[in-house]
């Protein structure tokens, strides 16, 4: 199976988009070749390599495949190598849910960087690849919580690569586009996840009344003519929320022209991404600031409230 498939993204076939392979590393505050990280609050400075790792999960017998992306040894730059040697460093989980259609491996334009620049991404591909009834009824948002339980275990389990090496500490990040956004957004109101810090929802739609036990950073992103999933409906989550929270318009786009980058097209998407769970996990107030400065374009607006 190649770790560069892509795959159907959307709520549906006139909703799907195909990633770009011509996708731009970030550069900002990430150049060098010899990642450190002194400690597990401290913002790596320098990319890294990228490995992957396959789990067989389960819950309630939805059989939950999973690839766990990661800051790997070696020189940054290629491809994710399987089983890579994990770098050395302690660092934060950042969970990324698939759009309909798609898999474990649709959506590396976003994953990749999130593991270059020093998380740990669970990627999962849900079963017959995601439905808008398993979204609906709870289940994708029941099998990302799993995911995550399972996921930051391997902290304490004996023989396990990631072993030592998962933050457990500052809660965890979620993210996903299409259904995987809506997924996500999940977690934040009608299936709440109390361990969910920081997350980032991609072109997904209003699912509920935000829960109290849930304290998140959360970041919207989405297409102002999303013809899938009505970017009215996403404002009105936005609305919802309490702050900190940011909503990142792409003008006059679609449901999700804007994931790739082919000759620095769209920015935006991946470099405020990245500040955003930068800020939330690693406690990094350079991310922040540079918020503002990474989304703005002329084919783009902003909205924050941080403080």
């Amino acid at each position: 199976m190649s770790i560069r498939r892509r795959s159907l993204l959307g709520l549906g076939a006139a909703g799907a988009v195909g990633l770009s392979a011509g996708m731009l590393r970030p550069g900002q505050a990430l150049a060098g070749s010899t990642p450190t990280l002194p400690s597990a609050r401290q913002a790596p400075t320098e990319p890294f390599a990228i490995g992957w790792r396959e789990y067989l999960w389960t819950r309630d017998g939805r059989q939950l495949t999973t690839h766990v992306y990661y800051p790997a040894t070696g020189a940054a730059g290629g491809d994710p190598v399987r089983d890579a040697p994990i770098a050395d460093g302690v660092f934060p989980v950042v969970e990324f849910s698939h759009g309909w259609g798609g898999n474990a491996d649709s959506y590396d334009a976003q994953v990749e960087p999130l593991a270059e620049a020093g998380f740990i991404v669970p990627s999962p591909s849900f079963p017959g690849t995601g439905s808008p009834q398993d979204v609906y009824y709870g289940n994708q948002s029941k099998d990302v919580s799993q995911i995550i339980t399972n996921t930051l275990a391997l902290n304490d389990t004996p023989g396990d690569p990631f072993n030592g090496h998962l933050d457990t500490s500052v809660g965890v990040g979620a993210s996903g586009h299409s259904l995987g956004g809506m997924t996500t957004h999940g977690l934040l109101t009608a299936w709440p996840d109390s361990r969910i810090a920081a997350a980032v929802p991609i072109a997904c739609v209003d699912m509920g009344t935000p829960a109290p036990e849930v304290s998140a950073n959360v970041l919207f992103i989405h297409g102002d003519q999303d013809g899938t999933c009505p970017y009215s409906s996403a404002r009105q989550a936005y609305d919802e929320l309490p702050t900190p929270k940011a909503f990142l318009t792409h003008l006059g786009q679609g449901h999700g022209e804007y994931l790739y980058r082919d000759a620095g097209t769209y920015p935006q998407t991946t470099n405020t991404m990245l500040d955003w769970f930068r800020w939330s996990l690693y406690g990094d107030t350079a991310a922040r600031d540079r918020l503002t400065a990474d989304a703005t374009s002329p084919g783009t607006a902003w909205d924050s409230a941080l403080a």
